[in-house]
């Protein structure tokens, strides 16, 4: 039997993400009301954050920042506050949603309406990227939401084996 694609499998995920994301523009109340092995969930079923009075943050958003950090920082700026290369991420998830930007980030995105930010390139087969696109996205969403202080969380919760174990599928280290 033939090995699906990278690009093959998050494209089926994105159509499921899409078909449950709301309608709304944004990314929506992030306020947390399912969590399963460590990951939260807002109403829509979207990924987001969860600090904790104490300051811990949830593994999602420590992973988050340090992927965003890894990746997206070049062209992003710091904190998702945007930089002459590209817009700021932070301010994107008050009008994209998890699937706007899930497809986005993806596929890439041609908009000749912002000359500055003409382009954004396509990273469905960065492994790097896409196996973490929703840690960098909860991340994000914190950041968007002024839930997380600026720098590295000092407190988060730990990584659970099953998280391990997703990501190295997803880069093909580990057991699928």
């Amino acid at each position: 039997m033939k090995a699906t694609s990278l690009t093959g499998r998050l494209s089926l995920a994105f159509l499921l993400a899409w078909s449950c994301a709301a309608l709304a523009k944004g990314s929506g109340d992030p306020e947390a009301v399912k969590a399963e092995s460590g990951k939260y969930y807002d109403v829509n079923g979207d990924p987001t954050f969860n600090v904790k009075e104490d300051g811990t943050v949830d593994w999602l958003t420590y992973s988050g920042f340090r992927h965003y950090e890894s990746e997206c920082l070049v062209c992003h700026g710091p904190e998702g506050e945007g930089s002459p290369y590209a817009p700021a991420l932070r301010d994107a998830l008050t009008t994209l949603s998890y699937a706007e930007v899930y497809a986005i980030v993806a596929r890439g995105q041609h908009d000749t309406k912002i000359p500055a930010h003409e382009t954004k390139h396509a990273f469905g087969d960065v492994k790097n990227v896409m196996c973490y696109l929703n840690d960098i996205y909860v991340y994000l969403r914190a950041k968007a939401n002024d839930a997380v202080p600026r720098g590295l969380p000092r407190k988060r919760e730990a990584k659970l084996p099953e998280t391990a174990i997703e990501e190295q599928t997803c880069l093909g280290t580990g057991k699928s």
